[in-house]
């Protein structure tokens, strides 16, 4: 918690124990409202009612949507029916949604009572998008000018319907059928004359995605063409919607939080980590620790069908351990592609340059790594010539084809449809460990001659 936070949150501690309740208001209107949220995620549930009604209409809505979703099912619980009609009309229709997706049945059967009609209907339209879709993240809350406005026309329209919009930096012209024509920013038309034609003014070249497309791709657009809006088109162009920079800026976050989940070898949860039960957690985590553990098993089928060399050179198995995490490390080293995947910056027909790039990699490590183990083993060890160069060979063919597969699994992954993020570090460690003992017992075989 930040400093601003935590002293606010103290002062209205001492304002509610003063019942100085117009004080704690006048402090509340000059804050943002994620702000406000942050100090309510500290207070004591059953303070936030109270503190919530002190809101004005406006705000409290902002605040409501800031806010985590035990706390907005508190509120809602609390709430009158006009109370909750009343955020419920302040609130943008793709956040009304996230609501609906967040909340119990119970909870959702009494939101939508208090919905109007339209709302309602627009609610339930949504819902039918596929998760994670850019249809489910859109919002139909735009402004929307015809082919034939003039500036004059167009900027009426702006006064006369933008007040419930989410966005009037950007206004998008349709033709007929609202199939999407154009995009027009306020700017254009404020410095455009009356009597201009929105048509000969727009930006015909509009970057737009589809509803079906994977809210991902929404995000990668955002990010490429700098964009604050974006409209979404059905399969015939007919715009339908929008998808605005803060929920671009969600999912981005989303996508990453879940990659980062994945390559840990964790399921993805939705939910911040103190907010997940311990039983939770363990079913996220269970499924794969189960399958990386099955996996080691052959490592230790390995060794055993090595036994006789071990017992016959028994020095051999001081060097297993330092063996596999070199070449762990070294294949995880290389999945750092994966946010190249992810970024569509490295595409399955760069494989060939890929490989090439992290075995010229790879040798040079596993050279360096190799000359030091070597004078080490030869120096301090003392174990003498062939089990140096035993274990040094090794090092250069272990980080070889740790890299190798480390660069490739991924690519090949993103190729049949998984995300590259699950071939990442823990899957990657299990495979390179039993081919380095492979390798390590090859090599020893035929150097010492076990």
């Amino acid at each position: 918690m930040s400093e601003k936070t935590y002293s606010l949150e103290m002062t209205i501690r001492t304002l509610l124990g003063n019942k100085r309740y117009s004080s704690i208001k006048d402090i509340l209107i000059t804050l943002n409202a994620a702000d406000i949220a942050a100090i309510f995620a500290e207070l004591e549930p059953e303070i936030l009612p109270l503190l919530f009604r002190l809101l004005p209409k406006e705000l409290a809505a902002d605040t409501f949507v800031e806010m985590d979703p035990d706390q907005q099912q508190l509120l809602i619980t609390r709430f009158s029916d006009t109370e909750l009609k009343e955020v419920i009309d302040e609130l943008y229709i793709d956040d009304a949604v996230d609501l609906v997706e967040e909340m119990p049945a119970n909870v959702v059967k009494r939101i939508l009572y208090q919905a109007d009609p339209e709302t309602r209907k627009l609610i339930n339209e949504l819902l039918k998008y596929p998760e994670d879709s850019a249809g489910s993240i859109m919002t139909t809350e735009f402004v929307e000018l015809g082919m034939g406005y003039t500036v004059e026309d167009a900027i009426k329209t702006i006064r006369r319907t933008g007040f419930d919009k989410e966005t009037i930096n950007d206004c998008f012209v349709t033709g007929p059928g609202r199939t999407l024509e154009g995009i027009i920013s306020i700017r254009s038309l404020i410095l455009a004359q009356d009597d201009d034609k929105v048509s000969d003014i727009m930006d015909t070249n509009v970057v737009s995605v589809n509803t079906m497309d994977d809210q991902e791709t929404v995000a990668e657009k955002f990010k490429k063409y700098d964009l604050t809006a974006m409209p979404v088109v059905d399969g015939e162009n007919r715009l339908v919607g929008i998808v605005t920079v803060d929920d671009a800026i969600d999912v981005m976050e989303e996508e990453a939080t879940e990659d980062i989940e994945k390559m840990a070898a964790i399921t993805p949860s939705d939910k911040p980590y103190l907010k997940t039960g311990v039983w939770e957690i363990f079913k996220h985590r269970i499924p794969w620790l189960m399958l990386l553990m099955v996996s080691a098993t052959f490592t230790g089928l390995i060794i055993s069908s090595f036994e006789e060399a071990l017992a016959a050179q028994l020095v051999l198995t001081a060097y297993i351990p330092m063996l596999m995490d070199t070449g762990g490390n070294s294949g995880s080293q290389a999945v750092t592609i994966i946010r190249g995947l992810s970024l569509n910056e490295i595409h399955f027909k760069d494989i060939l340059t890929v490989i090439w790039k992290e075995v010229r990699v790879a040798v040079l490590c596993g050279l360096s790594l190799s000359a030091i183990s070597f004078l080490k083993l030869m120096v301090l060890d003392k174990v003498g010539m062939l089990v140096s160069l035993s274990v040094s060979l090794t090092l250069v063919v272990t980080v070889t084809i740790a890299k190798f597969i480390g660069c490739t699994l991924p690519m090949f992954a993103k190729k049949l449809g998984f995300d590259p993020a699950v071939m990442a570090s823990p899957f990657i460690t299990t495979v390179v460990d039993a081919l380095s003992l492979l390798t390590f017992f090859s090599i020893a075989k035929a150097i010492i001659g076990l």
